[in-house]
């Protein structure tokens, strides 16, 4: 049975009320195409002044800025892997669940979206993808009471079933 707290939403991550949204961010932090270009106009230009301050993110690690204009408090950005097919690939997309989370529980944020990681440009096959983040996600939830709701927000709906597959054969 899987974390009632887990959920899956087709939706566009810059509208969700949440605490705060995780970026799929390029190394540079600066703005990109996807998700990360979708953040960054949505905030506005006070993120990106705060994410050059950063100074970048190596693949599967993870920084936190204000959420600005977003309906989120905080963007936690995280660096997806490039999908190669190494055997590092897998490891590497969950380290940027578990990075993300852990930023996210010293904010404190109590709710928290994510979206497919690595699915788009890096071209991480998105059922392989799913899998990985949702059993990474229950795997750092559990025992966990700091979350009330962890989103798997999906730009469409071919992901958001992948999404709500993987989240059915926890």
């Amino acid at each position: 049975m899987s974390d009632p707290r887990l959920i899956v939403r087709h939706a566009d991550i810059t509208t969700l009320a949440v605490d705060a949204i995780v970026n799929a961010a390029n190394s540079s932090l600066l703005g990109g195409g996807g998700v990360d270009g979708a953040i960054h106009r949505a905030a506005g230009p006070d993120l990106l002044a705060e994410c050059r301050r950063l100074g970048g993110c190596l693949p599967g690690e993870a920084k936190v800025t204000l959420g600005y204009r977003l309906p989120a408090k905080w963007v936690i950005h995280t660096v997806g892997p490039v999908w190669t097919g190494a055997p590092h690939d897998d490891g590497m997309l969950a380290a940027c669940y578990r990075n993300s989370l852990a930023l996210a529980r010293a904010l404190p944020a109590r709710t928290i979206a994510f979206p497919a990681i690595s699915t788009g440009a890096y071209r991480f096959p998105r059922d392989r993808a799913a899998a990985i983040a949702v059993a990474t996600v229950a795997e750092a939830l559990a025992g966990d009471d700091v979350f009330t709701q962890v989103v798997f927000c999906c730009f469409d709906e071919a992901s958001a079933q992948l999404h709500a597959q993987a989240l059915a054969n926890l």
